[in-house]
């Protein structure tokens, strides 16, 4: 029987690969860590930065407030500072609305 590689889960992930799950320049995402004081990735011996999943996260919610609500970098970073609880929660909310909304859809298009 042919040895089989274990699916390993990606723990660290590079500004490329962060840019293209957003879909924006890696520049946005360098801005974005020098605005909001909640994004810290790692950086490697060469000084490439390295991001968590909860940077992965934490990056959710930027863009979303950034570019799904449109608004602007003070009041993203005043709405974290003030009610990062809320905030969060809220973007949950949202994320599973999406999810049932694009599952209707889904069976929508089966009927």
């Amino acid at each position: 029987m042919p040895y089989k590689k274990p699916k390993v889960e990606k723990i660290l992930f590079s500004i490329g690969e962060v840019s293209e799950m957003f879909g924006v320049n890696t520049s946005n995402i360098r801005f974005w860590e020098n605005e909001f004081d909640i994004l810290k990735p790692h950086k490697n011996a060469k000084g490439n930065r390295m991001f968590t999943k909860e940077d992965i996260e934490n990056l959710k919610i930027i863009y979303h407030l950034l570019k799904e609500k449109g608004m602007t970098i003070k009041g993203a970073q005043k709405k974290l500072k003030e009610n990062k609880e809320d905030t969060i929660e809220n973007f949950e909310v949202v994320k599973k609305l999406q999810e049932i909304r694009q599952m209707l859809n889904e069976i929508k298009e089966e009927l």
